[in-house]
Parts: C-alpha cells; sequence; structure tokens
C-alpha cells in the first residue's frame, strides 16, 4: 500500500457514533495508508485537500464507491497546493438497492505519486446538488472494471456543486418509479434551485411508446414540483457497428423491440415541456464513429467482457466529459464551477 506524506494531519474524528456537525465546523480526517476516514453524517461536504510533499507528486482522489472526486494533479517538489470538491455522503454510497457500505465519508488518494499534506472537511448545507436517474451507463458501478459517466462526473466539478448518483443497474423509467428506494427517495430529497439529471432507455426493453413518454413526464413534473430543474438526457449509444462503419440500427441508437426510438421521445418530451436536453445519444455517437470500430473499443468494455453497452472508466470519464460541457454550454451549471481537465 503506497505511503503519504502527512505534513500537518490532525487525526480527530467525530467518534464512533455518528452526530451531527455544525454548520461551519472544521471536521479533520483519520487516515491510514492511502485511506481517509471522516466520520460523518448524511449530507454534502467541502473537501479541502493539500497536495504535495518533499518529492515531486502527482495526486488523484477517489471516494465512497469509487467515485472519481479529483482528476490526477501534479505537484513539483517542495511545493503544496490547495484544491477543493464537494461530495455527497448518503447510504446506501453506491447504487440506491446496493449494500449500505461504510458509515461516514471515505476518501482514497492514488495516482503515480500520492502525496497528501493536509485534509479539511466542513459542512456545505448550502451546495447546489445536481441528482443523477438512471441505469447502469449512469450509476456508481460497485467494482471494475466496469465505471458509470456519474460515477466520473465529480472529477469535472469544483466546490460548491455536489453530485448525488440515484442511478441504478438494470432500471428502466417503469421500474424507477415503482420503487421507494429509487424515485421516491429522490423526489424527497429535491430543493428549489438542485439539477435532477434523467437517463433512462436502457432497460425500457418492453415499454410501449405511451407508457414510455407519460413516465418520463411523471418524472420532470416531479422534479418542478419540488422546485428542481430537470435535465433530460438521451441515452449513450451502444458500440453496435453497421458494415459500412456507421451506427445507424436500432441495437445501437436505443429503438426498442416494439419500434419505440427512445432519444427521439425524450427529445420530444424535451421540446414539448420545455425541458433542458442534453443529447447525449447524438454526442455518443458522433465520437464513436469518429474513432472507428478498433479505437472506440477502449470506450467499452468490449476487450475485457465483450461488452458494447457498459463503459470503462476511460469511456465514462470521455462521456462524463461531454456531458459537463452541455451543462456549461446550456447555462445550467456556471463555468467556474467546473474543470477543464
Amino acid at each position: 500500500m503506497r505511503r503519504f506524506t502527512i505534513a500537518a494531519l490532525v487525526a480527530a474524528t467525530l467518534g464512533t457514533v455518528l452526530t451531527a456537525v455544525p454548520a461551519h465546523a472544521r471536521v479533520r480526517g483519520d487516515c491510514t495508508g492511502s485511506t481517509c476516514h471522516v466520520d460523518v453524517p448524511p449530507g454534502t461536504y467541502d473537501v479541502k485537500v493539500r497536495l504535495g510533499g518533499e518529492a515531486a507528486s502527482s495526486t488523484s482522489v477517489t471516494g465512497e464507491t469509487r467515485r472519481a472526486l479529483l482528476p490526477e494533479t501534479a505537484v513539483p517538489a517542495g511545493e503544496r497546493v490547495v484544491r477543493s470538491f464537494t461530495v455527497n455522503v448518503r447510504t446506501p454510497e453506491g447504487e440506491p438497492t446496493g449494500p449500505d457500505g461504510t458509515p461516514g465519508l471515505d476518501l482514497v488518494f492514488g495516482g503515480s505519486a500520492p502525496a497528501l499534506a493536509d485534509i479539511e472537511v466542513t459542512p456545505a448545507a448550502h451546495a447546489r446538488r445536481l441528482f443523477l436517474v438512471g441505469d447502469s451507463t449512469v450509476c456508481d458501478q460497485p467494482g471494475d472494471p466496469y465505471s458509470g459517466w456519474g460515477q466520473q462526473l465529480p472529477r469535472y466539478l469544483r466546490r460548491g456543486l455536489s453530485v448525488a448518483n440515484y442511478a441504478d443497474s438494470g432500471e428502466s423509467t417503469v421500474s424507477y418509479l415503482a420503487d421507494a428506494r429509487l424515485w421516491g427517495t429522490v423526489r424527497a430529497r429535491i430543493r428549489p434551485g438542485d439539477l435532477v439529471l434523467i437517463q433512462l432507455a436502457h432497460n425500457d426493453k418492453t415499454t410501449d411508446g405511451a407508457t414510455y413518454r407519460a413516465n418520463l413526464e411523471t418524472l420532470v413534473a416531479g422534479v418542478r414540483e419540488k422546485g428542481g430543474e430537470p435535465v433530460l438526457v438521451t441515452p449513450i449509444v451502444r458500440r453496435w457497428f453497421n458494415a459500412d462503419g456507421t451506427l445507424d440500427n436500432d441495437t445501437a441508437l436505443l429503438v426498442n423491440g416494439l419500434g419505440v426510438d427512445h432519444p427521439a421521445v425524450v427529445r420530444s418530451v424535451a421540446a414539448a415541456r420545455h425541458v433542458p436536453l442534453i443529447d447525449l445519444t447524438a454526442k455518443s455517437k458522433a465520437l464513436v464513429e469518429s474513432l472507428g470500430v478498433e479505437a472506440s473499443k477502449a470506450l467499452y468494455l468490449y476487450n475485457e467482457k465483450r461488452d458494447n453497452t457498459h463503459t470503462s472508466a476511460h469511456g465514462a470519464t470521455v462521456y462524463a466529459g461531454l456531458v459537463r460541457d452541455e451543462l456549461v454550454a446550456r447555462h445550467l451549471v456556471p463555468r467556474g464551477l467546473v474543470r477543464v481537465g
């Protein structure tokens, strides 16, 4: 296990019983090896890390269920840099229908030469939250080599905006609405000003067009009733090429066995209900076709699993970058709250 340069770390936690943290209280983490643990209850927290040591270093941060929170950051020898981000702590900490995970906040420091000098955690009660409603292509995947784009999205966001990823493997619009651990939980947590990104289609294989449309409209209305802002997201394409190198077929473009063109319905609902749209189908299609049959394999788990639907960590990171770009372009998130790299 990698060891860290801990320059000024005070190991003091809130104890074994999770209690409320007063606003503006500063909580220090207890760090062992590559992991720092902070005993805090569910909520939203600002994390400030000071990176660097005597030798040149390069450090990344992940947290909870393999969430990417900070991209690898290089620091010259003898210098220190400060980076901040906002993180959502919840139970279950990963997929909503999965295991509870570890109470509190766990952060893992990786990279080619990690060096942590200091860490500070502060409650962020007024941070804006970005909820994700989706399936396995979006969720916090529990194990390698899988990764959802929502799992990689936090690495692109700065302090002041957290990602609350309530995407869950195997869910359709029908099952997501029906499960209290999913839509019932998300809807109860939405506050005015929160963004709610909705990408559900991959598992609506037997959902007829009228039902699919009605379900999307129900999700949109439910977000608005709570004062949140819904954002509809068309699904990422499946990597399923025609002989001519295009993806113009039902499998790739999410047209189900009943002939329901899911991306087209999403676009139609967005236009009719005046909902911001992120056309991730169009964006991912253009990217996959530009890469071609061989290079596009790296976006998905083709080499590892012969899987043309689920993304690798690399692919999820690339698709999360497309989402970030659209959030800024559509003025849903201020440019100052996102990272470029």
